[in-house]
């Protein structure tokens, strides 16, 4: 364990707290969740995402998008949040974390606790029909594909997609809540991401104070005081531990 980078993050948030988050893929791994852009072994690795979870693709090839995307995001229904979720939430409580802005959309900050969390690329609990704006339960229109190969609006016979962001989707409004958030911090924490990702890494880019947990090198090393090289999980639970003493994570 790096105890002394993750005391030295501790000082650091005493000092510049609260801080703004930015969490990607890696925050969610220790719940089984894959991580999507890791060399070799991350997802897009095997699957090309413009080919087969971009907007073209899904307007194009929507049989095709919807097999990929249910292979990739059909939640288990025994998928809960990690040690690092729990962590950040406590972290929230205890006034050292004020908004956490994440780039997943598997829902598990706020499953956790967290109450401010901006989910920049959206988040799997819904669909909508691209004709009319119906909504419908995610899960409802992943169930349908037992029986068909798109699912489709029940009222006017719509395609059904995804709320979340895909590969050629503009930001949603959101993302200027983010951006403000983020630029009125005084410490952004970067977790489990290689900030490869734009816009969403260009907050970290702009902070006027950088930290970062990550297992790998990112793009704006060369920026951040407080580097540390561990999952996120065990990082968050001893940064917690540093902060707020033994609780249960």
């Amino acid at each position: 364990m790096d105890l002394a980078n993750v005391k030295a993050l501790a000082d650091l948030m005493r000092l510049h707290k609260p801080c703004v988050v930015l969490t990607g893929a890696g925050t969610s791994t220790e719940s089984g969740l894959p991580d999507f852009r890791s060399p070799g072994s991350g997802v897009y690795s095997r699957l090309d995402p413009i080919e087969s979870l971009s907007v073209e693709a899904l307007r194009e090839r929507p049989a095709h998008f919807w097999k990929c995307f249910a292979d990739l995001f059909t939640l288990s229904p025994d998928l809960q949040p990690n040690r690092g979720h729990v962590a950040l939430a406590e972290l929230e409580r205890e006034g050292y974390v004020s908004a956490v802005i994440t780039q997943n959309i598997d829902g598990l900050h706020a499953r956790a606790g967290s109450e401010n969390v901006i989910e920049v690329h959206g988040g799997l609990r819904n669909c909508h029909c691209v004709a009319c704006g119906r909504t419908y339960p995610l899960q409802t229109a992943l169930s349908r594909l037992d029986e068909v190969d798109v699912p489709t609006c029940a009222v006017c016979a719509g395609l059904l997609r995804p709320d979340v962001v895909l590969f050629g989707d503009e930001m949603p409004d959101c993302y200027l809540d983010a951006a403000e958030a983020a630029a009125s911090a005084r410490l952004i924490l970067v977790v489990g991401s290689s900030l490869t990702v734009s816009p969403a890494n260009a907050l970290a880019f702009a902070a006027r104070r950088l930290a970062i947990i990550n297992r790998e090198p990112t793009l704006a090393d060369a920026k951040a005081s407080v580097i540390i090289r561990m999952e996120a999980g065990e990082a968050l639970t001893a940064l917690a531990r540093q902060l707020l003493g033994e609780i249960q994570l």
